[in-house]
């Protein structure tokens, strides 16, 4: 298994990048993109997502990476939530809805998956190196 050295090697900051590409896509035309609270809502939350892993990550110690991922993981709910709104608006349809909701699905996992392991883990963070 590669050593992450840098953020972006982390395939969980990688599927937070291609969901804020997909919030972007989905909200750039149409009725979407009229109704701006609701874009920039739902385009900060995604943000969030891939913003609060860097920042974690870059803490460089378990704990303060954990409460950083636990802030993202809660940010792509609060996407998953917001596609419900658009998709009861008719800003988006429902196979697009079911992508994007399972992608946001698949990162609140590898979130959890990622927490559980900084959870477990002996290794401490590169900043308590003796």
């Amino acid at each position: 298994m590669a050593k992450v050295q840098r953020f972006e090697d982390l395939l969980v900051w990688q599927k937070a990048r291609q969901l804020t590409r997909r919030v972007y896509a989905i909200s750039r035309d149409g009725r979407f993109a009229k109704d701006f609270g609701l874009k920039d809502q739902i385009r900060r939350a995604a943000v969030s997502v891939m913003s609060n892993i860097a920042e974690g990550f870059e803490r460089n110690g378990n704990r303060e990476f954990h409460q950083f991922l636990s802030t993202a993981k809660a940010s792509a709910g609060e996407v998953r939530s917001q596609l419900y709104v658009a998709l009861d608006e008719a800003y988006i349809d429902a196979s697009t809805f079911d992508d994007v909701a399972h992608l946001t699905e698949e990162l609140s996992k590898m979130l959890r998956s990622l927490m559980h392991h900084l959870r477990t883990s002996e290794f401490h963070g590169t900043k308590f190196r003796s």
